[in-house]
């Protein structure tokens, strides 16, 4: 049997090779910390399942949905801008409802680009952006996201000849895998950037509800003229521990949100109906959950930095998203880091360098488990004396 040549380009899954490698320690009997994951572990909050409970019993919930999703979803999705970021959303053109952002970060260089068009992503970067570039057939360049830099792109660094080509550009603040946050400053920058050179930007929106330090993360659609140039790209996988249920949507320049409605014509009839009305309720219900949530996270981040701290495991704490970037030591690769925390003390962490060329040198750690837990895994760390400031019999727990 034929398999197009689109799917046989695809990149490997990234994460399945971990997968299985935390699942053949499991099974040989292993207590595995399983840090490489970006699963939320927190259930979905009860007044949100409740509204879904109640829209299953629904008949009229039960027939094909709206090819372009409910209108009470959209008028949802402007209401949280307007309310989370000031933001004004036209609900009739400037929203398009998404099976989860990974399906619309998936679709638009089918939608906007054609077989050959260049387009720029991040490194490190979210692995799927490949998969989108892959299936529209479309070339890409990457932009270093480097600590000197504070893992932004130096938009000055990127060659005039390149720019002059680019039509799409990815971006993701908070960021997936730093950490880092986006700052106003380089917003305005995006914009004009993406002006000079007649640039889409999509800013991947996926951690926007998680920031630290009484700092929230700033939208992309708070940056004057950014409706000019693009959308923002807004999942509840994240800021209501929905990541099952698959629903998100893209905000901002009606033309591109045009676009995905008409690619998802062809391809969908949009979501189930009590899903949608689910996710109406996280909108514009009682937030107390996603500011526990948020609490939780941080909470998490300072135990971890913490312990990690005290055994000279230096790294800048995250300022948003439920990530640690953490440095792999000199003598290692980031996939032989990543290997022998798993195989000497079942500790998993996702390699680096799966993120992308700029990713090696690194590790990402999930603050995904209870303080206790994440202590427990950097205490494991510390036995194998990897770290300057280890002392021979230190205890951090």
């Amino acid at each position: 049997m034929k398999i197009s040549k689109r799917l046989q380009n695809l990149p490997d899954q990234f994460f399945s090779s971990l997968v299985e490698k935390v699942g053949k320690k499991v099974a040989e009997g292993h207590d595995v910390i399983n840090l490489g994951q970006g699963n939320p572990d927190q259930p979905t909050p009860k007044h949100i399942v409740e509204a879904m409970k109640a829209a299953s019993e629904n008949p009229m919930n039960h027939k094909y949905s709206l090819f372009r999703g409910k209108q009470e979803l959209k008028q949802a999705a402007a209401d949280f801008y307007a309310r989370e970021y000031n933001v004004t959303i036209d609900s009739n053109t400037e929203v398009a409802i998404l099976f989860g952002t990974k399906t619309g970060l998936v679709e638009l260089p089918m939608c906007l680009m054609d077989p050959g068009d260049v387009m720029l992503l991040p490194d490190p970067g979210y692995p799927d952006y490949l998969s989108g570039a892959v299936l529209g057939e479309v070339q890409f360049e990457t932009m270093p996201l480097i600590a000197e830099n504070n893992f932004l792109p130096d938009f000055n660094k990127i060659p005039e000849e390149i720019a002059k080509k680019a039509e799409l550009m990815y971006l993701n603040y908070p960021n997936n895998p730093t950490g880092a946050v986006a700052t106003t400053h380089f917003f305005e920058e995006t914009v004009a950037f993406a002006k000079e050179n007649n640039i889409t930007i999509a800013h991947d929106f996926a951690y926007g509800g998680i920031g630290f330090d009484g700092k929230k993360p700033i939208s992309f659609l708070e940056t004057p003229g950014a409706k000019e140039v693009g959308i923002e790209l807004y999942t509840l996988s994240k800021t209501y521990n929905m990541a099952g249920w698959r629903v998100g949507f893209a905000v901002g320049n009606k033309d591109v949100v045009e676009a995905i409605n008409l690619i998802q014509d062809h391809m969908y009839v949009s979501l189930f109906p009590g899903i949608q009305d689910a996710a109406i309720e996280a909108l514009t219900g009682d937030q107390t959950c996603v500011q526990e949530l948020n609490a939780r996270y941080e909470s998490r981040r300072n135990a971890f930095i913490a312990a990690c701290d005290k055994i000279g495991w230096e790294a800048i704490a995250p300022a948003g998203s439920f990530f640690a970037w953490m440095p792999v030591p000199k003598e290692f690769t980031s996939s032989e880091f990543a290997d022998y925390l798993l195989n000497e003390v079942s500790v998993a962490v996702a390699d680096g360098s799966g993120f992308g060329t700029f990713g090696e040198g690194y590790v990402r750690v999930g603050l995904l488990m209870d303080e206790k837990r994440l202590e427990e895994a950097v205490a494991r760390i510390s036995k194998l004396h990897l770290f300057d400031k280890v002392a021979q019999n230190q205890e951090i727990m």
